[in-house]
């Protein structure tokens, strides 16, 4: 084989309905479907290089060389593609975000989507956005609804094939904003995979799991609809389902910090003044707020304001993972 090379942007994404916890952890199919927003400007972009030379997988993470869980994780995941394309070969992969890694804004969600898709276009593989959804899955569970554009959702599935994502409407469909608040940029103790195989021991997660088809019906007819409200009511309950699945697992999850709640709070006590504001909150302490783009400017000017917010970021609805002509050297 040809030194090969491609490269892809993908969006992080940020889940409205959750997913939390697995059926079957080695192809990582969900406990139950999720709905997702593909975060437009919160990216990861990844080149990959397969490289007849390369005597084993190297990863260059915004900017730093990687070793450990991290590499041998995104090898695992080139492990499937190769097997794909009946090949051995060894890759530079190169990958920046640009917003924080590891702390709750669905990283490895834009990673290992960008990866997919730039791995295997390297390789030559022609496969379709459902099947390219699949196999982002194998790396990691969200990475799957950042293959597609919009608003995804991700249906279950029985098997590795019918486990995928797709878009229930484009980025254009709904101006809404996520603002997330970053109470924290540390790299989480527990990271989401942990985190999945803990889920069983709560004993609050057999009712989450029931209740979840009724709750991405909402959302669904929410989106389709563009009913604020009731995505704002249906978000902020499913948030702190999964959540209080995390507190009551053994050992016990707490990602909150004391700004995560007052933010909480705040947002409420601004829905109950009148404005179309939401919280949801990923396995992480920072704070993702939804609005509508006509409050973007002014919500975000209050969520600044309030102590221990570091910063706050902007996302309005993403696309799909692309392919791009330029790409990331190791320097």
């Amino acid at each position: 084989m040809t030194q090969t090379i491609a490269t892809a942007r993908a969006c992080s994404n940020i889940a409205f309905i959750k997913y939390w916890g697995n059926r079957n952890s080695a192809l990582r199919l969900p406990a139950n479907g999720s709905i997702s927003m593909n975060l437009d400007g919160l990216e990861t972009v990844t080149t990959v290089r397969f490289d007849p030379a390369l005597p084993a997988d190297r990863l260059i993470l915004d900017g730093k060389e990687q070793g450990g869980e991290v590499l041998e994780r995104v090898s695992r995941h080139l492990d499937h593609l190769r097997t794909l394309a009946g090949i051995q070969t060894r890759a530079l992969v190169i990958s920046r975000n640009n917003f924080p890694t590891g702390a709750g804004i669905a990283s490895s969600a834009s990673a290992f989507s960008a990866l997919t898709v730039a791995a295997c276009a390297a390789l030559g593989l022609r496969l379709s956005e459902r099947q390219l959804s699949a196999l982002a899955r194998l790396g990691s569970g969200s990475a799957c609804r950042s293959v597609p554009g919009g608003f995804v959702e991700w249906y279950a599935g029985r098997d590795h094939d019918s486990s995928h994502a797709q878009s229930i409407a484009p980025p254009e469909h709904w101006a809404l904003v996520d603002l997330v608040a970053i109470v924290s940029s540390a790299h989480k103790a527990v990271g989401s995979t942990g985190g999945h195989a803990l889920a069983p021991t709560s004993p609050l997660q057999a009712a989450r799991v029931a209740d979840a088809p009724r709750r991405l019906n909402i959302c669904r007819e929410a989106i389709y609809k563009r009913d604020f409200e009731a995505l704002a009511d249906v978000i902020e309950q499913d948030a702190l389902m999964m959540h209080a699945v995390m507190m009551t697992s053994s050992p016990p999850l707490i990602y909150w910090l004391p700004t995560t709640l007052h933010i909480m709070q705040a947002v409420q006590q601004w829905r109950q003044a009148g404005l179309p504001v939401a919280f949801t909150i990923d396995a992480g302490p920072n704070v993702h707020v939804i609005t509508t783009a006509e409050f973007r400017a002014q919500l975000s000017q209050r969520l600044a304001q309030i102590a221990g917010v570091d910063r706050v970021l902007e996302a309005g609805p993403g696309g799909p993972t692309r392919l791009l002509d330029e790409h990331l050297s190791a320097d």
